[in-house]
């Protein structure tokens, strides 16, 4: 069919405001930062306002050779063991509280308070749980677990303090992906689960073959939104640690951060180089999602 040229034209109209917001707002900085990643730039520092300096890969060289850069890129690597517990401990609750029972409204909106709660009140909060006369220690010593003479403060044990800060991920992201996965399982058709429970299939067998295979594309939704965020982790880190202690906690987003606003150093080239790096690896990673849950149908007959 044919579409007058008015109708384009109105068509066009309507969406350019977006495109142009568009443009303005995520494709130059993006495409503008990109091209940093080449220059030797440190902005209007000090008043100079020296242009950027092209050099190559001259950033990523150094960036390879900068131990601290290994470490946090390795660190942001680990971090993505957070996304298969985060999913399927999502995914099962969200399976749980998909009845029609009185109150659960209430229940499932308790788990989505930690998604709206901001970082300096959970950083508070996990400090009093984490620290050395905290909840925690507190709960394992009444259980047995450990002794007052043992106890240590979470947060600044080089071994603990990577996975304390990772279940404060864990805890924020919870109710977000829940909620999504909840949106999902009530777009199942009611029909498909009466006839499989009329054909004498058990609840484990309707979760595999009919729950699962209609949540995909939901589940894949969340497996990218959640490496993604692992990928770019910054603000529980800053504020629970600064990163320590002795790098344990350092991630690669924030090597961005303090190249880029800390400590006067402005390296704007190498901060855009090290996050080109990050979203490098957070493109394989999407491919490598796509490829494990976008499966034709076919395939799994």
């Amino acid at each position: 069919m044919r579409v007058p040229w008015r109708t384009t034209l109105l068509s066009y109209t309507f969406l350019a405001p977006a495109l142009v917001l568009l443009g303005v707002f995520t494709f130059y900085p993006l495409l503008y930062g990109a091209y940093l990643g080449f220059t030797e730039y440190n902005g209007a520092r000090f008043g100079q306002g020296l242009p950027p300096r092209w050099v190559g890969t001259a950033n990523f060289e150094k960036l390879f050779a900068d131990p601290l850069f290994l470490t946090s890129l390795q660190n942001s690597v680990k971090y993505l063991l957070v996304v298969p517990a985060l999913q399927l401990a999502a995914l099962a609750v969200a399976v749980l509280v998909n009845k029609q029972l009185p109150g659960m409204a209430i229940f499932r909106a308790g788990f989505y308070v930690p998604v709206v709660t901001s970082i300096s009140l959970a950083a508070v909060m996990w400090e009093w749980v984490f620290n050395r006369e905290g909840t925690l220690n507190w709960l394992l010593r009444n259980l047995g677990l450990t002794t007052p003479e043992a106890q240590f403060g979470w947060l600044n044990s080089e071994v603990w303090a990577f996975w304390a800060v990772m279940l404060v991920t864990f805890w924020r992201g919870f109710g977000y992906y829940m909620v999504l996965y909840l949106a999902g399982l009530q777009n199942i058709p009611e029909e498909l689960e009466e006839a499989a429970v009329l054909d004498g299939a058990s609840a484990w067998q309707r979760f595999w073959k009919i729950t699962v295979p209609l949540m995909r594309p939901t589940i894949l939704l969340c497996t990218l939104l959640s490496t993604i965020a692992a990928l770019r982790v910054l603000e529980e880190v800053l504020v629970l640690t600064n990163g320590g202690p002795l790098n344990s906690t350092y991630t690669a987003l924030m090597y961005v951060f303090s190249k880029a606003f800390q400590g006067f150093d402005f390296d704007y080239g190498l901060a855009s180089a090290a996050g080109l790096v990050v979203a490098a690896v957070a493109l394989a990673l999407s491919y490598l999602n796509f490829k494990l849950f976008n499966r034709p149908e076919e395939e799994e007959a």
